[in-house]
């Protein structure tokens, strides 16, 4: 492709993917029946096996986006060894997604400490009680595990779990995508090198 017939390349400030997603979500809320929220999180080991699963956005700003989790659960011992992730949502009422990749890191404590006294008492619980990822020969297992927290706390406060709480991915690379007839969907990237710099935005052939 010679340099008249490449690709145009814009460039928009820091926070422009972040208003667009703001934009989208919002009306995500409001099409969707259930879990507008919901995205796949995909890692991958030291080895760059991949795995993906579904966990639920909690919060986001032009910093990145946050979830929570149990830190010893697979995805928490893939994030230790390769830090780097990617999200994807799907909203089908919408015919629209957005797939975010970047680093991830843990946010403050202090943040993850916020987030979990927010949580009902029943969840609190279970952080503790639930060994996330790990073989069990029953649900006993686990009813017999809450059961002791419940009578370890009382009707005390619960605090976070050392293991228990969120991880922020941090985008270098942010794509908007929306359907389009006969297959013709339009595609809007922002890419960046850091995440104190603009964006870079081009438009993809679908």
């Amino acid at each position: 492709m010679n340099e008249k017939n490449a690709p145009k390349m814009g460039h928009e400030p820091h926070e422009a993917p972040f208003d667009m997603f703001e934009t989208w979500f919002s009306d995500a809320k409001k099409a969707e029946d259930a879990y507008p929220d919901a995205m796949t999180l995909a890692t991958a080991d030291a080895q760059g096996r991949p795995s993906a699963r579904i966990v639920l956005l909690k919060g986001f700003d032009t910093r990145g986006f946050v979830f929570y989790t149990n830190y010893e659960s697979r995805k928490g011992d893939q994030l230790a060894e390769n830090g780097y992730a990617a999200l994807c949502f799907h909203w089908k009422t919408l015919e629209r997604c957005v797939r975010i990749e970047g680093k991830v890191a843990k946010v403050d404590a202090s943040e993850s400490d916020e987030y979990f006294a927010s949580r009902p008492r029943g969840s609190q619980l279970g952080a503790w009680a639930s060994i996330q990822s790990r073989p069990m020969s029953g649900r006993f297992d686990l009813e017999k595990r809450v059961a002791e927290f419940t009578a370890k706390f009382g009707l005390g406060k619960v605090p976070r779990p050392d293991h228990w709480g969120g991880f922020r991915l941090v985008p270098d690379r942010i794509e908007f995508w929306a359907e389009g007839k006969f297959r013709l969907h339009d595609r809007k990237l922002f890419t960046r090198d850091d995440a104190d710099s603009g964006w870079n935005t081009q438009k993809l052939f679908p």
